[in-house]
């Protein structure tokens, strides 16, 4: 039984890309104000940032930058962790940020299911995701982006080759 592909606007591929968790930050109010603050000061751009507040109220923020900028993010986040009053700050250095966008998610609201489901058939976990009236993106670990993108290629009808942004971007 053949599946028919999902027409979607393309998909943007990020690479050369690092992830990084702050873990339980007590400090839920000004949390994600300060880390943002505190990036743009030093001209570290956050390409995406997911936060979740746990049963306890603590806030789980994972933020993605450029490679270049790990060391310089991590010694950033070690500067204000106690006020976050964060438990952790932990990292992957190696990840992509895989974008799957258009049309806009509300017209066809089965997007980001299939985009998940795809992967996890791959055996892609992703390590975070977000979305918005147009886009979806996962956060994928470096050695399965291959896997990955071949597998969305396969199940949507994307208009090109990913569009890859260059690592240094």
């Amino acid at each position: 039984m053949t599946t028919d592909k999902i027409k979607v606007g393309g998909l943007m591929q990020s690479d050369g890309r690092s992830m990084l968790r702050v873990l339980s930050a007590l400090n839920l109010m000004d949390g994600p104000g300060v880390i943002m603050a505190a990036m743009a000061a030093q001209g570290i751009n956050v390409e995406l940032l997911v936060l979740a507040v746990d049963q306890e109220d603590a806030a789980n923020l994972s933020l993605v930058v450029a490679g270049k900028d790990l060391e310089h993010a991590l010694v950033l986040l070690e500067g204000i962790k106690q006020d976050l009053e964060a438990r952790s700050i932990t990292y992957l250095p190696d990840v992509t940020v895989l974008t799957l966008f258009g049309p806009h998610l509300r017209e066809k609201p089965k997007i980001p299911g299939i985009m998940f489901t795809t992967l996890a058939s791959a055996g892609v976990c992703p390590q975070a995701i977000s979305t918005s009236i147009s886009s979806v993106s996962c956060v994928v670990l470096g050695p399965h982006v291959a896997t990955a993108v071949s597998a969305l290629f396969e199940r949507f009808d994307l208009p090109y080759k990913a569009q890859q942004r260059p690592k240094n971007w």
